[in-house]
C-alpha cells in the first residue's frame, strides 16, 4: 500500500522565481518512479516555467482556509503559496489542511529574490516571518546585488542562530537538489511539527526546566501547555501579536 505523499510548502513573494527554481528541483532532485505534482495558488500570474511543472493544479483561499486537493497518485506534492498574501495566515491554515488531506509535510522552502529584498529594506520582517518557518532558504536573483548587502542579510539570520539551510541559486539552479528535498526538519518554528513542545510552568507562572519537571510535579502544582509560535499568537482583538508588512504594497 503506498505511503503518504510528501508535501513541500514553497514560500516567497510573487514574481520571486519560485517556479523556475522548483522546476530545477523536481527535474534534478527526485528519483525514477517518483510522481510529482504541483499545487499553485489561484491568482498567481502565469510563468514561462509552468510548462515544466508536472501535474499542475490550482488551490484557492476560501473563508480563511485552503480549498484544494492533493492530486491522486502523487508521491511528492509542491504547494506554492500566494505570493501577494500574508504567508503566516497561509501557513496556519496549511497544517490542518495537509493533515486532513492525508499528506506528510516534508520540508518548507523559501525562495528569496535578493534583488527584490535589497530594493525594499522595510520588508525584512516579512522575510523573517517566512524564514522562521523554513527549513531551506534559496537565495535567487543575485545578479547586480551588492555583496555587502547579501553578507549582511545572511549574517542577520546566522547571528540569531537560525537552523535552516541557506543555499545560493545560480541561473535558476541549485547545486544539490536532493539535498534541498531531503525531508529533515531544520526550521526555527515547531508549529508544523507532528509533535509540538510543551511549556511547563509553576504556580507563579515561571517556566520550569525540562530536567526539573518530575521533581517539581511531586513538590507542587504545575501547568503544561503547548508552546505557542510567536507569529501565531493574537491579542484580545484577534490581531497578530507579531505583525508583518503587507507585501502587496511593495509589488508592482
Amino acid at each position: 500500500m503506498p505511503g503518504k505523499p510528501l508535501v513541500y510548502l514553497l514560500l516567497g513573494a510573487a514574481d520571486s522565481g519560485r517556479r523556475e527554481v522548483l522546476a530545477d528541483l523536481i527535474e534534478g532532485g527526485l528519483a525514477d518512479g517518483d510522481t510529482p505534482a504541483v499545487l499553485l495558488a489561484e491568482g498567481e500570474a502565469t510563468s514561462d516555467f509552468d510548462a515544466r511543472l508536472p501535474n499542475l493544479k490550482l488551490w484557492t483561499w476560501e473563508n480563511g482556509g485552503i480549498d484544494g486537493t492533493l492530486p491522486a497518485g502523487a508521491s511528492h506534492v509542491f504547494f506554492i503559496t500566494h505570493g501577494r498574501s500574508n504567508p503566516v495566515d497561509q501557513i496556519e491554515a496549511f497544517k490542518p489542511w495537509v493533515a486532513a488531506q492525508g499528506g506528510e509535510l516534508a520540508r518548507v522552502l523559501c525562495v528569496v529574490s535578493c534583488q527584490f529584498a535589497e530594493k525594499n529594506p522595510p520588508l525584512l520582517p516579512w522575510f523573517e516571518a517566512c524564514i522562521h518557518f523554513s527549513d531551506v532558504v534559496l537565495l535567487h536573483r543575485r545578479e547586480g546585488v551588492d555583496n555587502k548587502w547579501l553578507s549582511g542579510f545572511l549574517a542577520h539570520f546566522q547571528d540569531k542562530f537560525y537552523p535552516c539551510l541557506f543555499e545560493l541559486v545560480k541561473g535558476g539552479r541549485v547545486k544539490n537538489p536532493p539535498l534541498i528535498l531531503n525531508a529533515q526538519a531544520r526550521r526555527m518554528s515547531h508549529y508544523l511539527d507532528d509533535e509540538q513542545d510543551w511549556i511547563i510552568t509553576d504556580k507563579e507562572g515561571e517556566e520550569i526546566d525540562e530536567d526539573e519537571d518530575d521533581e517539581k510535579a511531586d513538590e507542587e502544582e504545575v501547568e503544561a501547555a503547548l508552546e505557542e509560535d510567536p507569529y501565531l499568537t493574537k491579542d484580545a482583538a484577534g490581531r497578530r501579536d507579531q505583525r508583518i508588512p503587507d507585501i502587496e504594497k511593495y509589488l508592482e
